[in-house]
């Protein structure tokens, strides 16, 4: 009976320790675009050169879409603890619904995901028209 208790105790310090230690190295959290400027550094930072003129942010911040000046569309969607990002090509897979609009890539391992984009989901819309089908 003690050696169970104390198996308990130590099995329990165990896992305090690696909480502990995934709060430290920051794994886990909640993961968010809080600001245009940080959209701006996941961009960057997904497709070197990237340079986004215009930016429409999710208001739950899981996504974002850029636009850089050749008129180019990357979609920024949050995967697990990180943000992933895609060219658009297309605007088959793209649907309105009022302020929300969901964007699929055509890659499967990428999925949709639906951006609340406000007021601006309608404009976004309409420019992704220009993609091509």
């Amino acid at each position: 009976m003690l050696f169970q208790l104390a198996q308990l105790a130590v099995s329990l310090i165990a896992i305090l320790l690696l909480a502990l230690l995934a709060r430290q190295l920051g794994l886990g959290g909640d993961v968010r675009l809080r600001t245009r400027a940080q959209a701006l550094d996941e961009a960057a930072a997904a497709l070197g050169g990237f340079e986004a003129v215009d930016v429409a942010l999710d208001r739950a911040g899981i996504g974002a879409l850029l636009r850089d000046s050749q008129g180019r569309v990357l979609l920024l969607r949050r995967h697990g603890a990180q943000f992933a990002a895609r060219l658009l090509d297309s605007h088959a897979d793209t649907r309105l619904d009022r302020n929300f609009l969901t964007i699929g890539t055509g890659d499967t391992s990428f999925g949709k995901v639906t951006l609340d984009l406000g007021d601006k989901a309608q404009v976004w819309a309409a420019s992704l028209r220009r993609l091509g089908a």
